[in-house]
């Protein structure tokens, strides 16, 4: 925008500000301060007046929201009040009002708050409206909103005020609704099959259970750096061993890492575990519960994200990571037995890799660059390989592979599961594998966590776990193009640095 144009932009809005202040200065010298105001009785909301329109008809009801717009036309008048679950119509008279409310109502602003009680009734047009007896100026709003018929568009400014982007983006309001009974339908779901849900530490010692960098920081009362989790796994699998059998979390987790359209370095993950089973088990679950919430919250297992159809309903597709490599890349990793092998085979194919990766690493780089973004229905991809999962049973048959499967829809991975490691030698083991990796240089490599592994000494089943990232969930149940759109408060880079 040209500097001459943004300033004197500036200059109105300063102007229209100032107009507000000087109103909520005139209202306060006349001993009618609308934040003195501490509650206002609300007996209906706007979606439940028009779909109880004939109950409702002639009947007195109180609503309180935000003027969105407001048509003056001398003696009476029409305003749209906004609540959270939409707008409706207000009918506003000098007559019924009386002659100084009604004044006081000619002087409300588009964003004030305002509470309105009088009778249900339909306008000769036919639009359900509220006939306005009394009304309240609840709040002021000092700022303008954005101009009405091009509304709130700039992403920036969107992610940034949130609160704006709610009252004018009715799309946004119903994307976080439909998050929250997600949620909601996930915890139902998990009840129903006898979970239990926990909550374990953010601060913690050792930030281990999945390949991230952490978050450091320092905790002045005991003088010690702390981080902040990555996982929830290591806490979680020690309530398995104390015997609660069904266990899970939803919460918050930060890793260190850049920013995409599916990647914010804050997300809500959840992990659950189930002893006395293992990653087939998951499978069934992770299958059932994707379906069943997506009934629930969408009214149909079956999908459109981005103009594709996903079908939820059918049964998930399982093929092995081997096997996945060889039909989208044409390499068979069975046929390459040692680490010289795959890094010419690498090479071959252009796959960057580092030295100190090993066959298991380089199949999850072909993976990566191969076959992820192929995953647009809902598939399992089993069997992954033993260097890249410290944290897994080996299979039976080849101790090469882990029982670990992740679930790929739309290219994106929705979970990860295991078959959990409960042999605490071989625990041990893998972690002094971890060790070497992080003194190699992979700043991601776990670290060994000495109470863990006493956890594990004591004893635990044999269980299946999983984790799921909640964003990536609801992005896809609406239709949401990236995970700020689901994030309330998504991360942002502070303005001016």
């Amino acid at each position: 925008m040209p500097a001459k144009q943004n300033n004197a932009q500036n200059t109105d809005t300063n102007h229209l500000i100032q107009i507000r202040r000087d109103k909520l200065r005139e209202l306060q010298e006349a001993g009618k301060d609308p934040f003195q105001i501490t509650k206002y009785d609300v007996t209906h909301h706007s979606r439940e007046i028009r779909e109880n329109y004939d109950a409702l008809e002639n009947q007195t009801v109180s609503i309180a929201g935000r003027m969105m717009s407001k048509r003056v036309m001398g003696k009476a008048s029409f305003c749209n009040v906004q609540d959270k679950f939409g707008g409706i119509q207000c009918y506003v008279s000098r007559d019924a009002l009386g002659e100084e409310p009604y004044r006081e109502f000619k002087k409300m602003d588009i964003g004030d708050i305002v509470g309105v009680k009088g009778y249900v009734f339909r306008t000769k047009t036919g639009e359900i409206s509220v006939h306005a007896t009394e009304l309240t100026l609840l709040s002021k709003s000092l700022k303008p909103l954005p101009e009405k018929f091009h509304g709130l568009q700039d992403t920036d400014i969107r992610y940034r005020q949130r609160y704006t982007d709610l009252i004018m983006n009715p799309e946004v309001r119903e994307t976080f609704i439909k998050r929250s009974q997600i949620i909601k339908e996930i915890r139902t779901f998990l009840d129903g099959r006898g979970f239990m849900e926990v909550e374990t530490p953010i601060l913690v010692d050792n930030a281990g259970g999945a390949a991230a960098r952490p978050f450091v920081t320092h905790y002045n009362a005991l003088n010690e750096d702390k981080k902040l989790r990555i996982s929830l796994e290591l806490y979680l699998k020690r309530l398995i061993v104390g015997g609660l059998e069904r266990v899970y979390e939803i919460g918050r987790v930060f890793r260190n890492e850049g920013l995409d359209t599916r990647h914010n370095p804050e997300f809500t993950l959840m992990e659950l575990y189930q002893a006395y089973t293992d990653y087939y088990g998951m499978m069934e679950l992770t299958e059932s519960m994707f379906r069943y919430v997506a009934a629930k919250v969408c009214g149909s297992a079956v999908l459109s994200y981005n103009g594709t159809q996903i079908d939820l309903s059918k049964p998930f597709r399982r093929i092995t990571m081997i096997d996945a490599v060889r039909e989208y890349s044409g390499v068979d990793f069975n046929e390459i037995h040692t680490d010289e092998e795959a890094k010419a085979a690498a090479k071959k194919h252009h796959v960057e890799f580092e030295e100190r990766h090993k066959r298991g690493d380089i199949i999850n780089l072909f993976f990566d660059e191969f076959c992820e973004e192929k995953m647009i229905q809902p598939t399992f991809v089993m069997d992954h390989p033993i260097e890249i999962s410290p944290l897994t049973k080996k299979k039976p048959d080849d101790p090469s592979l882990v029982e670990r499967f992740e679930l790929y829809i739309n290219g994106w991975e929705m979970c990860n599961a295991y078959s959990e490691l409960n042999d605490p030698i071989d625990q041990r083991e893998r972690f002094a594998a971890e060790e070497e990796r992080f003194a190699s240089g992979d700043e991601e490599a776990n670290h060994t966590d000495e109470d863990f592994l006493n956890a594990l000494d004591i004893g635990m089943p044999p269980t299946g776990g999983i984790g799921y990232g909640i964003d990536r969930l609801v992005m896809l149940l609406t239709d949401s193009a990236a995970i700020r759109d689901v994030l309330l408060f998504p991360t942002l880079k502070t303005l001016g640095k």
